[in-house]
């Protein structure tokens, strides 16, 4: 795709995330990157362009999931395609076949594991054939988790010669709203399962995504609990479900770089004590997941993004009590404001920095795909800090 007519084509840029995106993507690097604004309506994606201030002449792209066509001819005209258009399990796959036939790399922002179950069935042997890179969950589910613990991986490794067995991640502050698309998603996932039973099993394993492996038992993570290592209560985090997935089928992928005895949980740290302790129950029985979803294309105002944060500890300790500790922050609230930042870096890791010779096609995870070279995008572009703190 070396010949390409775009860099990147932004999939979905009329959406909420997906105007984000292309915002990011026109502040941030305007004309250094040949990129596109594509979606249903022509009219709206003029609209969309003025309204943030991209280039009068960014080329447009008319596109439609329910049209394989557009959708192959967007493909074959782009090194990379970025797609904000969810549920990926009722929009998703027709891209996906897309992109793999035309050897175009992909990224998404799926938090859908029954889907990404399917799609690394179906595809993983094509994708290798044609080129394509096809890298799920590029947004705050699951970049700074799954580099977190490649990152603190690293540093142990260097330091000692082997990796951690053992490693929580725990988000110790974070501000902000999940996306209206991961409740979506959420919704349709459980329908799916009511009619395919074989749903919450894929749901329950954490090595779901693995492909014929199964490693050894998990923490569950669905009870407050107190942990004396840390000090302090934790509580049952949503976006754990699918992380955990994610970084051991990044595992799995680096030929179980972190061991195959790896063991890896996530949860909300909400500190000592009786307030600690009441905190995390409140986390534990807060329902507007469920109950009150924010809707797909809604989202936070423009300030609610900017004040947004979020900080999350991956620690460990080693057989003789050698405890190492990292962190992972981002300056923006995780569903909006960074996660569109994180999904654009992914795609121009993959266009400018990683070579099919580094990552040939399949289908992916953040950290074996793109690794250090992404892990220095974040930081030098998106507002992210990764430090080592022991």
């Amino acid at each position: 795709m070396s010949n390409a007519e775009f860099d990147v084509v932004i999939y979905g840029a009329t959406g909420f995330t997906g105007r984000l995106v292309a915002e990011y993507l026109a502040s941030e690097y305007g004309k250094d990157v040949a990129w596109a604004m594509a979606g249903r309506s022509e009219d709206k994606l003029k609209r969309v362009r003025d309204e943030i201030g991209a280039p009068a002449d960014t080329p447009l792209v008319v596109a439609d999931a329910s049209d394989p066509a557009s959708l192959k001819a967007m493909a074959d005209r782009t090194r990379a395609v970025i797609t904000t258009v969810g549920p990926y399990q009722l929009y998703g796959e027709a891209l996906v076949k897309a992109c793999v036939e035309a050897g175009t790399d992909y990224v998404d922002l799926s938090g859908e594991p029954a889907w990404m179950h399917d799609i690394i069935a179906t595809y993983s042997d094509k994708a290798k054939a044609s080129g394509a890179r096809i890298v799920h969950s590029c947004g705050f589910d699951s970049v700074p988790f799954d580099l977190g613990v490649y990152f603190l991986q690293q540093h142990v490794t260097d330091k000692i010669g082997k990796p951690l067995s053992r490693i929580k991640g725990r988000v110790r502050a974070m501000k902000g709203t999940f996306s209206g698309g991961t409740a979506a998603s959420f919704a349709e996932t459980m329908k799916r399962a009511a009619k395919e039973p074989q749903i919450i099993d894929w749901l329950k394993d954490p090595f779901s995504l693995c492909e014929d492996f199964e490693g050894p038992k998990q923490p569950h993570g669905a009870k407050v609990i107190y942990e004396d290592d840390l000090g302090a209560w934790s509580a049952p985090f949503v976006m754990a479900t699918i992380n955990t997935k994610n970084v051991h089928r990044s595992n799995a992928l680096m030929g179980h770089a972190y061991g195959e005895d790896f063991v890896y949980d996530e949860m909300f740290l909400t500190g000592p004590g009786e307030k600690g302790e009441q905190f995390a129950h409140a986390i534990a029985n807060d329902r507007s997941m469920q109950d009150n979803p924010p809707k797909p294309g809604e989202g936070p105002s423009k300030e609610e993004r900017e004040t947004g944060f979020y900080d999350v500890m991956f620690t460990g300790e080693t057989a003789d009590g050698q405890r190492f500790t990292a962190s992972v922050k981002g300056d923006k609230d995780p569903g909006y404001g960074s996660t569109s930042k994180m999904i654009t870096e992914c795609a121009l890791s993959l266009v400018k920095d990683v070579s099919r010779d580094q990552t040939p096609g399949g289908v992916y995870t953040t950290a074996p795909a793109l690794g250090d070279a992404l892990i220095k995008r974040l930081t030098d572009h998106a507002g992210l800090t990764f430090t080592i703190e022991d």
